[in-house]
C-alpha cells in the first residue's frame, strides 16, 4: 500500500484526536511535569486521551502495524508500517491557551517517513504531505458577497491549497524559527546563536507550526535540537513535499530526531549548515 491509500484513515485519526482534545482547550486543565527536577515537560489529560483514541483506531484497523507514541511508548516498532504519534506537539502553548500547537500523525514504511499530517483542530487547519507534494486545508477565505437578489451558490466553507516553500538564497534574507533557544542543547547553543545573528528575523515559540509555516512559504529556516522521532517524523513529508529539506545538523536523515535543521531552499540550508559547523 502507498501513503495515498492511508490518507482517508489519517483523516479519521485526526478527527478522533481533535474530538478528544478540544473539550480541554482553554479550560482550567491541570498539567503534570514528566521531567521533575529538569526543564518543565508538561503532559495533560488531553494528550493522553488523544493518543489513546488514535491507538485504538490503529490497532483495530491495522493490527500488524507498529506505533511509536509520545505518551504510551512503542508497540511493534520494527513493523513494516509504523505510526508515529504526538497527540499535542506544543503542550506548553496548549496549557497557556495559545493555538500554536498541533497533533502530529506520521507514517513510516520500512523506517522511512512516507506520509505526515499536522492537525490543528482549534483553527481547523490540516497540513499534509507525502514527500512529493504537500497541502493545506482549512477555513475558506472571505468571498465577495453578491446582492441578495442575485441567486448565487453558497460560498465554500473550506479550502485546499498546495504548499510551496519560498526561495531564499542567503542567511541575510532568512526568517528563522525555533521553539526556544533555552531548549537548544547547551553544547550547541553558541552555534545556533551564530546562525541567528546572520538572519534577517528570528521568532520563537512555533513548535510544529514553525515547520508548517516553512512549508507554506512564510519561514525559511527552523533549527532545533533534542527532538524525538514523534516530534519530526510527521513533518518531514510535509516540508519535503513542499520543496524543502529536513536533515540533522550534520546532513543526515532526520527521522530519528536529534539536532534538526529544516529549510525551504537548499541554498540557505547549506549556508546554515556551514555556519553551524564554523565554531
Amino acid at each position: 500500500m502507498t501513503a495515498v491509500d492511508f490518507e482517508k484513515f489519517v483523516e479519521r485519526l485526526a478527527d478522533a484526536s481533535g474530538e478528544a482534545i478540544l473539550p480541554f482547550f482553554r479550560t482550567s486543565l491541570a498539567a503534570e511535569d514528566k521531567a521533575p527536577g529538569g526543564a518543565f515537560d508538561p503532559v495533560t489529560e488531553a494528550d493522553r486521551a488523544a493518543e489513546i483514541a488514535m491507538r485504538r483506531l490503529i490497532e483495530s484497523t491495522f493490527p500488524s502495524h507498529g506505533i511509536i507514541g509520545e505518551e504510551f511508548g512503542d508497540l511493534r516498532a520494527d513493523a513494516e508500517y509504523v505510526w508515529v504519534l504526538d497527540p499535542i506537539d506544543g503542550t506548553k502553548s496548549f496549557i497557556c491557551g495559545l493555538p500554536l500547537w498541533g497533533t502530529l500523525i506520521g507514517l513510516q514504511h520500512r523506517g522511512r517517513p512516507c506520509y505526515g499530517l499536522m492537525h490543528q483542530p482549534f483553527t481547523r487547519e490540516r497540513f499534509s504531505g507525502d514527500g512529493e507534494a504537500a497541502y493545506w486545508r482549512g477555513p475558506a477565505r472571505h468571498h465577495h458577497v453578491e446582492p441578495s437578489w442575485k441567486a448565487q451558490p453558497p460560498a465554500p466553507t473550506e479550502e485546499r491549497r498546495k504548499l510551496q516553500t519560498r526561495p531564499c538564497a542567503t542567511l541575510a534574507e532568512a526568517t528563522l524559527m525555533t521553539t526556544s533557544p533555552r531548549l537548544i542543547d547547551e553544547r550547541l547553543r553558541d552555534d545556533f546563536f551564530r546562525v541567528e545573528a546572520q538572519t534577517r528575523l528570528s521568532r520563537y515559540g512555533g513548535d510544529c507550526y514553525a515547520y508548517c509555516a516553512l512549508a507554506a512559504g512564510h519561514v525559511d529556516l527552523v533549527i532545533e535540537t533534542n527532538l524525538n522521532p514523534y516530534d519530526i517524523v510527521a513533518l518531514i513529508p510535509i516540508v519535503e513535499g513542499a520543496g524543502g529539506v529536513v536533515t540533522t545538523w550534520d546532513g543526515g536523515p532526520a527521522a530519528q530526531g536529534g539536532a534538526i535543521i529544516a529549510a525551504g531552499d537548499r541554498r540557505v540550508h547549506e549556508a546554515a549548515m556551514r555556519a553551524l559547523s564554523a565554531g
